[in-house]
């Protein structure tokens, strides 16, 4: 079992609206603009090859981008080039973290000091739901995709654990960046899966909190 004190202490941070990227959990992404491609670079340097996913967030009546304090790290798995220089990545989620500012020195790309304090059950087991109503969940989940007009594998779906799902589904929902900050912020899967249900209630009401579903 892996332990915080293996983990660095600075990493660098990719700042991606709606991009969420949960521990166990597989986030692929584009790679094109010339910073993160530096940034790639460098990861693949390195021992670890962690990069951060942090939410951004705007200051209202202001230019500046702040972060998230609360990111998740994924290592680079999997890489693949494009014939015009763009890459294609994997990144496996391996434990949440908070930032505790900006790292000294210079890149073109965003490094943060962090602590992976209080994130030791993302460098656990699987975690489990043991409350969790797969029949319940299903039917409303189908429901919500048929009002979206989103597709699934209804198979692999029924087939996977509870953590892989739940997971799965918090960062493939189209749901807001703030709403995406909200699943993962969640202590534990259950907490996230009572977040999740309620995200997807509220946008089926059409955002409308004061009327209940039946």
């Amino acid at each position: 079992m892996m332990h915080s004190k293996d983990l660095p202490g600075t990493i660098p941070v990719f700042p991606l609206p709606g991009a969420l990227l949960l521990p166990r959990a597989r986030l692929p992404l584009h790679i094109f603009e010339p910073k993160y491609l530096a940034m790639l670079d460098d990861t693949l340097k390195t021992d670890h090859r962690l990069i951060g996913m942090v939410q951004p967030r705007d200051v209202p009546g202001s230019d500046e981008t702040r972060l998230h304090s609360i990111g998740c790290a994924g290592r680079v798995t999997a890489f693949s080039e494009t014939e015009d220089g763009r890459y294609m990545i994997t990144l496996a989620g391996v434990s949440r973290f908070r930032i505790r500012g900006d790292a000294s020195g210079f890149a073109p790309y965003r490094r943060c000091d962090i602590s992976w304090d209080g994130f030791d059950r993302d460098l656990g087991s699987t975690e489990r739901d043991a409350d969790f109503d797969r029949h319940a969940f299903l039917h409303l989940l189908s429901r919500f995709f048929e009002a979206e007009d989103l597709k699934t594998d209804w198979e692999s779906l029924n087939e996977a654990e509870d953590e892989l799902l739940i997971n799965s589904l918090s960062m493939l929902c189209p749901f807001e960046p703030e709403d995406k900050q909200a699943l993962l912020e969640a202590p534990s899967l259950t907490t996230r899966r009572e977040t999740l249900v309620t995200l997807i209630e509220f946008a089926m009401r059409g955002g409308e909190s004061s009327e209940m579903m039946q």
